[in-house]
């Protein structure tokens, strides 16, 4: 077994385990705790009070080894997060946080190692056909959080080759008139309207607000937790009207993406959309999915998966340490 720290680092918290890796490079999470990036002024003091808290509670000191999944891209000398103003110098991050060896991954490519190595039964079929990922050819897993995450898995042989995106940042394209005028608002705000600005977290809020303007709708502004949860439950019916056009967008998007990397299979990750699960089926996600042209058909054989894990991105971390 190796032990290392797993970390996983959104726009909003960052979560931290030890980790325990089997010959396979399966991990076992152990104690996961959580902090609120904004009370942190850097990774560096986040890492000292995991570290104070886990030797407070007795779990004496910390593995040499970690393995920390950032929401940005991966691989420039100094690492901004998307949504949180934390810079992480990737030459020196190992010595700052006192660790020998460190492994830095991308969210989403951390939750599509997650992915690759999670049992049948922690990937529940959605929509399409129930099929086994492709022996060789891209699976495309994204889902709605802080921002919209994007990564691929692209088999070959069945051995599965981890790819980090940026598909969250491609530009929105709307498919009817509502959402030309959606765009429009958000382009008054945004300038330029990426497709994480409609699918994610706050996405719903934006759709909200510019439905809201559109139909000279008097609506009660509410914070993105308290409209999810609003809209999930069903207790305000504008909510739940700007959740079932939030699904349409997720269906076209993920469409998009899988056109795009292959359509061979596609699985849906993230705390958003496991709370979702129960709603996507009777809203028109599989419907925009589909709704390819020439290629409606073909897409609606593609598996659509859930991926079920109540701590993927530290899961995926940790199981991203021997893939370096």
């Amino acid at each position: 077994m190796t032990d290392i720290i797993a970390a996983d680092i959104g726009g909003t918290n960052a979560r931290f385990a030890r980790a325990a890796l089997d010959e396979k490079g399966v991990p076992t999470l152990g104690t996961v705790r959580k902090y609120k990036v904004e009370d942190y002024p850097s990774l560096t003091a986040c890492w000292a009070a995991f570290a104070a808290d886990e030797k407070k509670d007795g779990a004496g000191e910390l593995p040499d080894a970690a393995s920390i999944a950032f929401a940005t891209a991966i691989g420039r000398d100094v690492i901004k997060l998307t949504n949180s103003n934390w810079m992480i110098r990737a030459d020196t991050l190992a010595a700052d946080i006192g660790v020998r060896t460190v492994r830095l991954v991308n969210d989403f490519e951390a939750v599509a190692f997650a992915v690759s190595r999670l049992p049948q039964e922690n990937l529940p079929l959605l929509f399409g056909e129930d099929k086994p990922f492709p022996f060789d050819g891209g699976v495309t897993v994204m889902g709605p959080g802080t921002g919209l995450g994007v990564a691929m898995i692209a088999f070959d042989n069945g051995h599965p080759h981890v790819v980090a995106t940026e598909g969250g940042h491609l530009d929105f394209a709307p498919l009817d008139h509502m959402e030309e005028r959606i765009l429009s608002y958000l382009r008054d705000k945004f300038l330029r309207v990426s497709t994480e600005r409609m699918v994610s977290g706050p996405g719903l809020n934006n759709i909200y607000k510019a439905m809201a303007t559109i139909g000279h709708e008097r609506v009660v502004l509410m914070e993105d937790p308290e409209l999810w949860q609003a809209a999930l439950d069903g207790t305000d019916d504008f909510a739940r009207r700007a959740l079932e056009r939030f699904c349409l967008c997720y269906g076209s998007v993920a469409g998009d993406l899988a056109l795009a990397h292959g359509p061979h299979s596609v699985v849906l990750a993230g705390g958003l959309t496991q709370r979702m699960r129960d709603f996507l089926p009777q809203s028109g996600f599989h419907t925009r999915f589909k709704a390819k042209g020439r290629f409606e058909s073909l897409m609606a054989t593609v598996p659509i998966r859930c991926a079920i894990h109540d701590e993927i991105g530290l899961f995926g971390a940790a199981a991203a340490f021997r893939e370096k």
